[in-house]
């Protein structure tokens, strides 16, 4: 295509891959698309992560088209072993015994596809639900009639099936659109409860503005395009004046922040919370809404058990790292912090302790202790 209208141009915006683009744009011009997107329900907890496929459901939403949120209790029960999971057949024994040559031919035909040649090569074992799980997923494509299906890139694999599917049954093939994996706020790994480097959206505002000020700066133009609607102009705009003419990347930072935790806490919260951020760490003192976290004072009071305790490390040797590193303070009555290196100090002392304020990074807890 030489050219593209500002409705595909939306679509296509933060993708990976597109097949097929220009198919995409002939079935749009034709009018209202059909968008299919699996969710795992395995786990409650939503993070940014997650909001990217979230948002391009939006984009199609908003553009006039009919999306369909399926909810993967099946396949989550199948289990992928790739980390994949999306969705759920609903299939009779009609449907399956009329259908059994189908997904024959398709299960040969995974096996065709050059990991799974590697792995029958090697003589490594192939897992029959590895077969199971791509064709249970790309059924609801044909059951849908799907025009298209989102999903990140590691599930290209299985929407590519899908489109093989579809072309058995005698239906056009659904279009794929891949989006990246949100990395998180260490910069390295996707974003992960289990990995500690996510942003969940129903975290305090304080906390999710503090953790998008950690960042490190090259994750801004990833997270500029993928979180939020800023046109692509802008975001160039903004990237210039960083790398080209010496902005200071804590203001682009600053507004990345306030505008993310804004779209899930709203503007005055997020204004709050830019003020607490600027009250901790530009002017010194404590914010003043600070998270409140239980410990045992008999089991955590030493400074590596309380991390481990409240969740700001997973492990006690994650939190002996930290300590090392000289990233958490401490906060005795006022705003005046201590320095704190030594993992197994104390930090409750007594019968019954007060509750204490501790830093670690950009991360405020206030600690009650029980008995």
């Amino acid at each position: 295509m030489t050219s593209r209208s500002p409705e595909l141009d939306l679509l296509r915006r933060g993708a990976v891959d597109l097949i097929e683009e220009d198919e995409l744009a002939r079935r749009i011009e034709h009018g209202r698309v059909t968008v299919k997107v699996g969710f795992d329900p395995s786990a409650p907890d939503i993070h940014l992560g997650h909001t990217v496929v979230l948002r391009k459901m939006k984009h199609f939403q908003d553009a006039g088209h009919r999306v369909v949120f399926v909810v993967g209790d099946f396949t989550a029960m199948i289990g992928d072993p790739s980390g994949r999971k999306a969705t759920r057949p609903q299939l009779s024994r009609a449907e399956i015994e009329a259908n059994a040559a189908t997904y024959t031919r398709q299960a040969f035909r995974i096996l065709e596809r050059d990991d799974f040649q590697k792995r029958w090569t090697a003589r490594q074992p192939i897992a029959l639900h590895e077969l199971f799980y791509p064709l249970a997923q790309g059924y609801d494509s044909v059951a849908l009639k799907a025009d298209v299906e989102l999903g990140g890139t590691d599930q290209l694999f299985n929407l590519l099936v899908g489109r093989d599917l579809m072309r058995e049954e005698g239906l056009e093939p659904q279009i794929v659109l891949t989006l990246p994996l949100l990395v998180g706020t260490d910069g390295t790994e996707k974003m992960s409860k289990s990995l500690g480097n996510s942003i969940g959206i129903e975290e305090p505002p304080a906390q999710i503005y503090g953790k998008l000020m950690s960042i490190p700066d090259r994750l801004l133009w990833s997270y500029f395009e993928l979180l939020t609607d800023l046109p692509a102009s802008e975001i160039a705009a903004r990237r210039r004046s960083v790398e080209e003419e010496g902005a200071n990347p804590r203001d682009v930072k600053a507004e990345l922040a306030r505008r993310i935790t804004a779209d899930f806490h709203g503007l005055e919260a997020a204004a709050r919370a830019e003020e607490d951020f600027r009250r901790a760490f530009s002017k010194g003192q404590l914010p003043e809404e600070i998270e409140t976290r239980e410990a045992s004072a008999a089991q955590d009071g030493t400074a590596a058990r309380a991390l481990v305790a409240v969740g700001l490390a997973r492990s006690m040797r994650e939190a002996r790292r930290k300590i090392a590193e000289g990233a958490l303070r401490v906060y005795g009555g006022g705003a005046d912090a201590r320095e704190v290196r030594d993992p197994d100090e104390r930090l409750a002392g007594g019968a019954a302790p007060p509750p204490l304020v501790i830093r670690l990074g950009r991360r405020f807890l206030r600690v009650v202790w029980k008995g």
